[in-house]
């Protein structure tokens, strides 16, 4: 089970492994100095595994390193048609640049700046253009029959706000009815909220069974009032994107004085429309942040996307932007023949990498001019991100980077240890087994072991 050289797993992973009942062949470990050849610990190196959301250190490893961390999106406003006074007699178009955080606030501040530039109103129709991407077609159905998770966004060249609905549960028993506070902001859509429900809350989320179309998300089924106040986000899965970005668009542009009388359609740029605005994204380093510490899937796939639009002059696919990753791997000396990189992120059934090569990935990452914002990326452990309620109060706790993976019948560990002795390690941990749910304290005793035996 292990090579030449290294060696065994310590006797804390194998019985915590044994206690889980995962075999060891189900497991594949590299733990190795970083920078270094020395190796602690390796199993079943080169046997590839289902990474999970793993596999976003392969997309934004590559992004960092062929875009730089200062990167940014660009999402623009054309104007077509002619100007009377403040009116807009034609239309005015959003042109998305796969931005992968263009939120509420981002595009309020836009649609300040088209205001300054003297457009009130709106004559003619709000075009979107999105031809940036691909259309490849997305169900969120499809991953795990759950549409309404935001986990299951799709891409999109004008991805706006995530495509959610944030819901704000407000009991109120003296009224005898469930308040709702929605956002983002938007007209022509209603929110129809749950009754009020007796008894404890337990797994509140499902009892509640929502239906949603293109003007009204109708959630049924009681909300306990032992709940108090809960927050829950929901993908608006049953609306084209074009709609999702017409209701807060609406609302906004009329909360800044203006009016659009026309439609919202989608298109593209014609050549006797002119440059009204640009909106520049945060930087690459700052969304790569919320990607790993959060394991962000939707921004990761814009991400993977990206890279497809300027690497391979021609509207992003996934394909594209896999083969762009894969030459860049390539490249830099990486030996990762078992890669199988589906959509970037991780949340795939068919994603293959195996736990040397990802360790050979940390390695490259960890020698590059980004290691900073890479590492930096990563959750802490104990402290943010996906890690923040693990090994708390532990030694290794504020000592380790380590981005997580979570799927059915997979579980996954990979990044960097600072040992005691101020050395700093790779390490990785893939499990796919049925069992898999339960490898959370074998991994974690690697991490402790890592800390202090590195």
């Amino acid at each position: 089970m292990t090579v030449a050289g290294a060696a065994t797993l310590p006797a804390t992973v194998t019985q915590a492994l044994q206690r889980a009942g995962i075999p060891l062949q189900a497991a594949g470990v590299h733990v190795q100095e970083a920078g270094g050849e020395r190796m602690l610990a390796e199993l079943n190196p080169a046997t590839p595994f289902n990474p999970a959301s793993t596999m976003k250190l392969v997309t934004t490893g590559a992004a960092l390193d062929l875009l730089g961390p200062a990167f940014a999106w660009k999402t623009e406003a054309y104007a077509r048609g002619t100007m009377e006074g403040d009116v807009l007699q034609g239309d005015l178009v959003i042109k998305g640049g796969g931005d992968p955080k263009l939120t509420v606030e981002g595009l309020w501040m836009f649609l300040r700046e088209i205001r300054a530039r003297g457009i009130r109103e709106i004559r003619g129709n709000l075009v979107l253009d999105r031809s940036l991407f691909a259309p490849e077609g997305h169900d969120p159905a499809s991953f795990d029959g759950d549409p309404s998770r935001p986990y299951n966004a799709g891409p999109d060249a004008l991805l706006f706000n995530y495509k959610t609905l944030t819901l704000r549960f407000m009991p109120n028993p003296a009224q005898g009815k469930v308040a709702l506070a929605v956002e983002p902001p938007f007209t022509d859509f209603h929110v129809i909220g749950p009754r009020l429900g007796n008894g404890d809350c337990g797994e509140w989320r499902k009892n509640l069974a929502m239906s949603q179309d293109a003007y009204v998300l109708d959630i049924a089924g009681a909300y306990p009032a032992s709940c108090g106040e809960r927050v829950l986000q929901v993908l608006a899965w049953n609306m084209s994107s074009a709609r999702y970005f017409e209701i807060v668009f609406r609302r906004l542009w009329s909360d800044l004085g203006g009016s659009l009388a026309g439609v919202v359609t989608e298109g593209g740029v014609r050549p006797d429309a002119w440059l009204l605005a640009q909106r520049d994204s945060v930087s690459l380093a700052e969304v790569v942040r919320d990607i790993n510490k959060f394991s962000n899937n939707v921004m990761a796939r814009q991400l993977l996307l990206t890279l497809a639009a300027r690497y391979t002059g021609q509207a992003a696919t996934v394909a594209g932007g896999a083969e762009v990753i894969k030459t860049w791997v390539a490249s830099r000396g990486i030996a990762m023949p078992e890669l199988v990189l589906d959509n970037g992120s991780g949340l795939s059934r068919e994603g293959r990498v195996s736990a040397g090569g990802l360790g050979r990935l940390l390695q490259a990452a960890f020698r590059a001019p980004t290691m900073p914002e890479f590492v930096a990326s990563l959750p802490l452990v104990g402290q943010d991100g996906t890690m923040r309620k693990r090994l708390n109060g532990d030694t290794v706790a504020g000592n380790a980077h380590i981005k997580t993976g979570y799927l059915n019948e997979a579980r996954a560990i990979a990044g960097y240890v600072q040992a005691a002795s101020g050395k700093r390690y790779v390490v990785v941990f893939l499990v796919n087994h049925a069992n898999a749910g339960r490898a959370s304290e074998a991994q974690d005793q690697l991490l402790k072991w890592v800390y202090e035996n590195g």
